[in-house]
């Protein structure tokens, strides 16, 4: 398969890769490429079925002392999979219940302070939903590992 026959998604993931492969060092980059290849692998078998959630996390084994800049391009490098866009942005929303919240967004969103207000909102409503089902697990005497 030559490059005129991938999908857009799949050159824009490419090319956002290739100036990875540039600005990074090497043993960063391919620290970043054992992290997102998994991701990206999964994100491809789903083909035309979509992909039916962009929430990633970046944390597991593979992870462990891995810098924050890698994991930041790592969540891009998704995002661009999942989007087939090169202009996401990463987000720093700092959330009272749960500290400093790393969103990747759209570029529009990103300068939309009111965009991301509604976003900081959502994490809030999603962490104390969270936070009131780990209350009833607990009391019921179900895991709370959730």
């Amino acid at each position: 398969m030559n490059e005129d026959e991938l999908p857009p998604d799949d050159r824009a993931v490419q090319a956002y890769l290739d100036l990875l492969r540039i600005r990074l060092p090497e043993e960063d980059y391919e620290r970043l490429l054992a992290v997102v290849a998994p991701v990206l692998r999964a994100i491809h078998e789903q083909g035309e079925q979509g992909v039916p959630t962009a929430d990633f996390p970046l944390e597991g084994p593979q992870t462990q002392g891995l810098p924050q800049e890698i994991r930041d391009e790592a969540a891009l490098v998704i995002a661009t999979a999942v989007t087939g866009r090169l202009d996401n942005e990463l987000v720093v929303l700092d959330i009272e219940e749960t500290g400093p919240v790393r969103v990747v967004t759209d570029a529009a969103t990103a300068s939309d302070p009111a965009r991301l207000t509604e976003i900081a909102d959502y994490i809030r409503d999603r962490h104390r939903d969270t936070e009131e089902l780990r209350g009833i697990a607990e009391a019921s005497g179900l895991s709370t590992d959730f």
